[in-house]
Formats: structure tokens, sequence, C-alpha cells
């Protein structure tokens, strides 16, 4: 049975790996065609907003579609989507391993009945 709980952990480490390297090319991806469609605008990515010249006067929040599509897909992919999921894939898998075990333990026990 630790050798199953030792193959969950190392599939629940890949899989935090995989949302936490997918958000963070999600988020430059989206900056970078934030704004795209603004003449002369560059993203900023502590504000979040495109500005178009050094002295932050001209702002302008992202409008391209590109940009909202994939901060959403950002968004489902992070805490409020499918890593917010992460701790109760993780309590049912153990469960159903230790709900396997004594099943398992139970019918070995019985063989010899029959």
């Amino acid at each position: 049975m630790f050798d199953q709980l030792t193959a969950l952990g190392y599939g629940i480490v890949v899989f935090a790996i995989v949302i936490g390297i997918g958000v963070v090319v999600l988020y430059n991806f989206g900056g970078s065609t934030a704004c795209s469609n603004l003449v002369d605008f560059t993203w900023n990515r502590t504000s979040n907003l495109c500005y178009q010249n050094a002295n932050h006067t001209n702002i302008s929040t992202p409008t391209h579609a590109s940009y909202t599509n994939i901060n959403y897909l950002g968004t489902q992919l992070g805490t409020t989507g499918l890593a917010g999921w992460t701790p109760a894939v993780i309590a049912i898998a153990v469960g159903l391993l230790f709900l396997g075990a004594f099943m398992i333990g139970k019918g070995g026990k019985n063989k010899g009945r029959y």
C-alpha cells in the first residue's frame, strides 16, 4: 500500500508542477497580447494595465480578446479552478486506497471458507 501512496505522491507533485508552470506561462502570454490592439501601449506586469508612455499618463485596461480569454483560462487553472480541487482529489484518493486495502484484507480471509 505504501508503494501506491508513493506513486500517488509523485502524481500530486507532477500535477502541482504542471498547474504552476501553466499559470506562469499563461500569465506571461496574456501579458504579451494584452496591449496588442492599442497603438504604442506597453504592458505593465505590476499593475496589469497598458501604458502609452514612460510617465504613465495614458492608461488603459487590456481589452484584447486573447488577453481576456487567456486571463479566464489562467483563473480556471489556478486557485478558483483546477488547483482548488487538489485537496479533495488527494482526500478521495487516499480514502480509496485505504478502503481498497481493507477490502483486499477481508477478501483474503474468506477464500478458505468456501
